[in-house]
């Protein structure tokens, strides 16, 4: 295979496994050299073991870092601090992709930055949803409470006062309360009880301040 033809099979995909070089007459051993030398040059990226990106100027879609997220990790969604800063729920820019996953705990460095996956079971896995990222790409991402959650119950001490308020929360008025109480409920744990009973009293403080300017 020439280079000119894996960039036509994967100009419109911004991230490919190897599976996708392989259907048809094919010798195995001979694309995964190609790719090899190919990283080796500089003209793509791998991202992980068999997953793969175009390398500037060659793409024409620069992958989204949430939706590398999905892919590097399957059944995994992008969640905690990476999910509440595109949500504008925390001021910091956040320079790293946080995700949750059943699966072990694991960090990748890439050429499109690091990705940290946090363990949880498999029965907490719930609370998000498939967001439009554009040019077809998709991601699933944690909804707003969920996210404020998954780091609570992943840091320890997360259910203090102390800790949330450390956050620095913002546009805490967008928080659905009834959500909230309905995810820490689902967790079963005292602490996700008492981290929602805290996050109310933040609302409460933050709408009142507002009230009275």
């Amino acid at each position: 295979m020439e280079f000119n033809q894996l960039v036509d099979i994967v100009n419109d995909v911004p991230v490919f496994e190897t599976g996708l070089l392989l259907a048809g007459n094919v010798d195995p051993n001979h694309i995964r050299r190609q790719l090899s030398f190919w990283v080796n040059a500089g003209r793509i990226y791998q991202l992980r073991r068999g997953l793969y990106m175009l390398a500037p100027p060659y793409q024409k879609i620069r992958p989204h870092p949430f939706a590398v997220a999905n892919r590097l990790v399957p059944g995994s969604y992008v969640s905690c601090q990476s999910a509440l800063a595109h949500y504008g729920f925390i001021p910091e820019y956040v320079p790293s992709v946080v995700s949750v996953c059943s699966s072990r705990p694991r960090q990748w460095d890439t050429a499109l930055g690091t990705y940290h996956f946090r363990h949880v079971h498999t029965k907490y896995l719930f609370g998000y949803h498939q967001l439009d990222l554009g040019e077809k790409q998709q991601a699933l991402i944690a909804d707003p409470e969920k996210a404020l959650l998954d780091l609570v119950y992943l840091t320890p001490g997360g259910d203090s006062s102390e800790y949330l308020l450390s956050l620095r929360l913002q546009n805490l008025e967008q928080l659905d309360e009834s959500t909230l109480n309905k995810y820490a409920e689902r967790f079963g744990k005292p602490k996700m009880k008492r981290a929602a009973e805290e996050m109310r009293q933040l609302v409460g403080d933050t709408m009142s301040e507002k009230g009275e300017r």
